[in-house]
């Protein structure tokens, strides 16, 4: 795991001036590799390549980068893990065409993959976590390439007569005379989402390269030339295709599935460093850690974080499964004011607006991680594959009662329910709580009606679940100057061919676009600025393939998701220590809000600070504020939006 940027410029350079350019740009990432850095130049060619280091793997000097290939036509900067690089290594060698290996690092067979087999079949055979700058001296091109879901960052673009790239924007604002503008239509995504998604970014004409997908810059081309990305892999296609591949026994399922991510587990366990594991308590990370243990010969390392505040601490169902498996476990309690000595850290934690609140504990979890160990496993990406979101367990059965229901009535439906406040909603259920059947039970009730809320008033299935996975209804109305455009991730599913379930619908959707550009941005950012690297076993290419042949009723039945994860982990620990309302990774926001973080928010809410910035409409948001201090509506994710951005622009803004 490592950071990494770089520049192309396609006339040529002299050499000190480019070492100049990308030293500063690689001292920008210090914090994801502090072991060591690295850079190679070619005035000549006009390419400079650098690299911060975290050194997980061959900790010598032979695992050092950039990297040269042994036949000298490639030079590489990477960062990532690639967990079948000893398979491949076989393979090569039974093919006569390793070369004499330097070391044992992935990087160098890497190298060799592609000289043997060329970018893209390579790329199609490697199992990992990855984004990598290749520079090819016999083509003359740089060849920008990501992992399948986008595990590892990769920011581009042209800045003069540079093509300049890295792991984070940082990297970027490093550059000599950066000076981008502010992508409104950007920042209104980010309030739809609480992200930015791929390929936009905050910036204007600087792009996050798509998952599983490369992109090659030739010198012939000349300076602000655009190619399109290519894809080497579309898990739209693989899930296609699996709907004439449906697995319909459910004990070879069970068996399939604790057999493929044992394997993945193991894999992933690849390190010469100290490894370890979160461990929530939850259904993923348990799966994770009870297979980890299941193949260790000493106790696993495991971490969690714990908050006093009730419905939020999961600490104590983390500390249940460590003792019933035999973890070696370390848990850390924290208060309100731990927990917001990390807000002021975010804006140059993420370098571009992100507001997942749960990458406050996601920090703190990592950091204390990182006492211990240099790699940490986890459970993301369960949900995502195996449907696990409460959207997944009731959007389909919501679509088919709702759309016997005329418009107008559900929007009068939505409005009385949206009229509801919060907490007397909360209150009222939580009295009801202990007398409901466990799957009936639900934790921050009153958030809950007021998303009903939203939901009976959406019009269509597209429209229901855009609604189930928008933070702000109506961005248009809260960005000064505000417009929407086509994600990605949007333009895959609109070329969708063929008949999928719903469900498929909604977890292909949700692997696309949230658990790339929030959930595994969220995480890497997170323990990249402690040097922690995270790997998650979900998202070995086997297993999520696998999980594209699923059937719907294997994923969500008897109204909880993730029935299949679940069955693998009965094996290894009690149902009754698992089955519990699913919460998230988060913090007690709204109450925060109103209290300890009140100074705060209403310094960067002010209407005359909100004008004078110009990027959100003041009127708007000093209602929502109000609404929120006076307890009438929690729109507390919604205002985190604003607060992120904001707090983002006193860092960054200078920048546009």
């Amino acid at each position: 795991m490592c950071g990494i940027a770089g520049l192309f410029r396609p006339g040529g350079a002299d050499d000190s001036a480019l070492a100049g350019i990308v030293g500063r740009m690689t001292a920008a990432l210090a914090h994801r590799g502090p072991d060591a850095s690295g850079s190679w130049v070619s005035g000549r060619q006009g390419i400079a390549l650098g690299q911060r280091r975290l050194a997980i793997l061959d900790l010598s000097e032979a695992g050092a980068q950039p990297m040269h290939s042994a036949c000298g036509r490639y030079t590489i900067t990477f960062n990532g893990e690639i967990y079948n690089h000893l398979d491949l290594r076989a393979e090569l060698e039974d093919a006569a065409a390793a070369p004499n290996w330097r070391g044992h690092s992935d990087t160098e067979t890497l190298l060799a993959a592609v000289r043997q087999w060329g970018l893209v079949p390579a790329l199609q055979r490697l199992i990992g976590m990855f984004a990598f700058a290749l520079w090819d001296a016999e083509t003359r091109q740089l060849i920008l390439a990501r992992d399948r879901f986008g595990e590892k960052p990769l920011f581009y673009g042209w800045s003069g007569a540079d093509l300049v790239f890295g792991s984070e924007l940082k990297a970027l604002a490093a550059l000599p005379g950066w000076a981008p503008s502010l992508d409104r239509a950007a920042l209104t995504d980010f309030m739809r989402y609480s992200y930015v998604p791929a390929p936009a970014t905050i910036w204007r004409d600087v792009r996050k390269l798509p998952p599983a997908s490369f992109v090659a810059f030739v010198a012939d081309a000349g300076p602000g030339t655009s190619p399109t990305a290519q894809s080497y892999w579309s898990l739209r296609d693989t899930v296609v295709a699996a709907q004439g591949d449906r697995i319909s026994g459910e004990s070879e399922a069970i068996a399939r599935l604790e057999q493929l991510l044992s394997t993945a587990v193991k894999r992933q366990c690849l390190s010469d460093v100290p490894l370890g594991a979160f461990l929530s308590g939850g259904v993923d990370s348990s799966t994770i850690v009870a297979l980890m243990q299941a193949q260790a010969s000493q106790p696993v390392r495991t971490f969690s974080i714990g908050f006093a505040e009730g419905g939020y601490n999961e600490a104590e169902d983390a500390r249940k499964v460590a003792q019933h498996l035999g973890t070696d476990h370390t848990e850390l309690y924290v208060d309100a004011r731990t927990a917001m000595e990390v807000v002021p850290k975010l804006p140059r934690i993420y370098d571009e607006p992100f507001a997942d609140s749960s990458q406050i504990p996601t920090h703190l979890v990592a950091q204390l991680a990182r006492r211990h160990v240099t790699v940490a496993l986890s459970g993301d990406a369960g949900d995502e594959l195996f449907g696990g979101y409460n959207r997944h367990v009731w959007g389909s059965a919501l679509q088919a009662r709702l759309g016997r229901v005329p418009m107008p009535l559900r929007r009068a439906i939505g409005a009385a329910l949206g009229a509801i406040a919060p907490e007397p909603a909360d209150t009222l259920l939580n009295m009801l709580q202990p007398v409901l059947p466990a799957r009936l039970r639900v934790r921050h009730a009153g958030d809950q009606v007021a998303k009903l809320a939203r939901i009976v008033a959406a019009d269509g299935f597209d429209g229901l679940y855009r609604t189930l996975c928008s933070i702000d209804q109506d961005p248009r109305a809260t960005v000064v100057a505000g417009a929407e455009r086509a994600s990605w991730a949007a333009s895959e599913m609109k070329q969708l061919r063929g008949q999928i379930s719903l469900l498929d619908r909604m977890t292909l959707a949700d692997s696309l676009s949230y658990l790339s550009d929030d959930i595994l941005q969220k995480v890497d950012r997170a323990a990249m600025a402690v040097a922690l690297e995270t790997r998650v076993p979900f998202l070995d290419r086997d297993v999520v393939e696998f999980s594209t042949r699923v059937p719907a009723s294997m994923k969500v039945r008897d109204g909880r998701g993730k029935w299949l994860v679940r069955q693998v982990l009965y094996r290894h620990v009690p149902a009754d220590m698992i089955d519990r309302p699913k919460t998230g990774f988060s913090i007690p926001l709204d109450a925060w809000l109103r209290g300890p973080l009140k100074s705060w928010a209403g310094d960067l809410l002010s209407p005359a600070r909100l004008k004078r910035q110009g990027l959100f409409a003041p009127t708007r948001v000093t209602r929502m504020f109000e609404e929120h201090l006076s307890r009438r509506h929690n729109h507390a994710y919604w205002l985190w939006n604003v607060l992120m951005a904001e707090a983002w622009y006193d860092e960054w803004g200078r920048a546009g």
